[in-house]
């Protein structure tokens, strides 16, 4: 899609609203598209999505492979959370760190439509859904999805 037709979408939302945001997962499961090549994706007129998870004690990640082949990166890969968020653009990298950073703080989550650059692959547009997971009121984990828009 190209950055004149698409009209980036940002915005913050209380965790009470959880559910409008994450539909999509009850959609498409990642499960299910994990499952198929990703080659074949595209066949199936479907726009690839993953889940993801970040600890914030350690910013470690966990990604479903869909999130992968988002990135353009090998299945199952080592990543640090510092590398993945170098293949952001520029601009979209600044707004995912205010907004995340305002998620952990005000305990919300957010949406918004990033640049990235993948490691294989030419630039494109990504949504990224994202809430944070608490205990008691602490955030302990941030979570959600990505998919290609």
């Amino acid at each position: 899609m190209s950055a004149v037709a698409h009209l980036p979408l940002f915005h913050s939302w209380p965790l009470a609203e959880q559910g409008r945001h994450f539909d999509l997962g009850f959609v498409i499961d990642s499960v299910i598209t994990d499952a198929i090549p990703p080659g074949d994706i595209d066949q199936l007129g479907m726009n690839h999505v993953g889940c993801w998870e970040c600890d914030l004690a350690d910013n470690s990640l966990i990604w479903s492979g869909g999130v992968y082949d988002i990135f353009g990166l090998p299945r199952g890969s080592r990543l640090t959370r510092d590398e993945t968020v170098a293949l952001y653009a520029g601009e979209s990298r600044a707004k995912m760190e205010r907004l995340r950073a305002y998620a952990i703080r005000h305990r919300r989550g957010f949406t918004l439509d990033a640049e990235i650059r993948p490691a294989a692959g030419a630039p494109r547009w990504m949504r990224l859904v994202c809430a944070p997971v608490l205990e008691g009121d602490r955030p302990i984990r941030l979570h959600g999805l990505k998919f290609i828009v």
